[in-house]
């Protein structure tokens, strides 16, 4: 979907419109297949994972969550435009806001929320949800740690997309009771 690596000059290249062309017919044959109520999408506009951002990432956004719109899909998921590269996040003058206004179902936000953020994001209206990847990894117990607002296990990254079964995944500690 992003410019700066679809070089494509055929009907899914080029235009924000042929970029997208793809991704939508996928969302529509899998709701025409299942069912909107059990499809949701995760899309990250504002990241430049691997030097594939686009030139307008805001446009890109609003033209996918208003294009969603019309298959009634049960959610959006997106990340911040703060989570530029990966790990990395850097407060800027970006926002999903538009694109959750624009979005008719459930908006869930991810990137670099803390237990503050997450609170604060829901009751402005910025998102429905909250998705807390790293932290969930690292707390499998995480909504009783946040009800507590008890300290959190530190995830470490170099147990991440690792072939063991067990490192990284279920070893991490749950508060003692």
């Amino acid at each position: 979907m992003k410019d700066s690596v679809n070089d494509r000059t055929d009907r899914y290249g080029g235009s924000l419109e042929n970029r997208c062309r793809f991704p939508l017919e996928v969302v529509e044959a899998i709701v025409d297949e299942i069912g909107a109520d059990k499809v949701g999408i995760r899309l990250s506009p504002y990241a430049n994972y691997s030097e594939a951002g686009d030139s307008n990432p805001k446009a890109l956004g609003l033209y996918m969550v208003e294009s969603l719109n019309k298959y009634g899909i049960l959610y959006c998921h997106m990340v911040e435009p703060r989570m530029i590269k990966l790990g990395e996040k850097k407060e800027g003058p970006h926002s999903l806001f538009p694109m959750r206004k624009a979005f008719n179902g459930t908006f869930i936000a991810a990137g670099g929320f803390n237990r503050e953020d997450g609170i604060k994001a829901v009751e402005e209206g910025r998102a429905d949800l909250v998705a807390y990847g790293r932290f969930f990894l690292a707390n499998p117990d995480l909504p009783r740690r946040f009800e507590l607002d008890a300290p959190l296990n530190k995830y470490d990254r170099s147990t991440f997309y690792i072939a063991d079964p067990v490192v990284g995944y279920t070893d991490y500690p749950f508060l003692l009771s």
